[in-house]
């Protein structure tokens, strides 16, 4: 069984969350940059067996997609072509970057700390993908 890559794809930074190789829990892997993002999958993947993405995809209140995802949406469809054989998941990443801001307080970590936003992204990353976990396990 492969892991699981988590995406929390962004204008300029991207948080990425894998899960352990039986796929029950999800870590924060790093933060790349937009540009960088698809190298860097490219090279994990030959690095470790991967089974499946997960997509941290913005949906506004109403349910409508936000504008986050005319940048977003070219990103999917590109990882969709290069790794067809690999399921895309997408999930509501609604509230994610203030359930990590607010994972990070009550850990402890100094606000100096906190402001550095990509440690933010990676946090989001793991909260969306163990979103999708749990889920799945519930269906299950």
């Amino acid at each position: 069984m492969g892991r699981i890559l988590g995406i929390d794809y962004g204008k300029k930074r991207v948080g990425l969350a894998v899960t352990d190789p039986l796929q029950m829990f999800a870590s924060p892997l790093g933060t790349v940059t937009s540009q960088e993002t698809e190298n860097f999958i490219d090279e994990y993947l030959k690095k470790e067996k991967v089974d499946e993405f997960v997509v941290g995809y913005p949906v506004q209140m109403n349910n409508k997609p936000s504008e986050s995802v005319k940048y977003i949406d070219p990103f999917i469809k590109r990882l969709k072509k290069k790794y067809p054989d690999k399921p895309l998941h997408l999930v509501d990443e609604r509230f994610t970057s203030q359930i990590a801001m607010r994972t990070m307080i009550d850990g402890g970590v100094k606000k100096k700390a906190r402001q550095d936003k990509s440690m933010v992204d990676k946090i989001s990353a793991s909260i969306i993908l163990q979103s999708f976990l749990d889920n799945r396990s519930f269906l299950n």
